[in-house]
């Protein structure tokens, strides 16, 4: 695999995983102001664990250039 390619593939990941943490950051919105605390907490820990995800993989896009 050439590097363009493992750079192109590292780019269209990390465009996936910032569309799934814009997505779960919607789905805590209509539990805010409910018991569900729960739900919320953990639902704003997986977004931030992929917007961290998102990150790493931006980084290794531009190493990877």
């Amino acid at each position: 695999m050439s590097v363009a390619t493992t750079a192109a593939e590292l780019s269209a990941i990390a465009e996936g995983v910032d569309r799934y943490r814009d997505r779960v950051g919607t789905l805590a919105v209509p539990h805010l102001g409910t018991e569900r605390e729960d739900l919320i907490a953990a639902l704003y820990e997986a977004e931030r664990a992929l917007r961290n995800a998102h990150r790493l993989l931006v980084r290794a896009t531009k190493i990877a250039r």
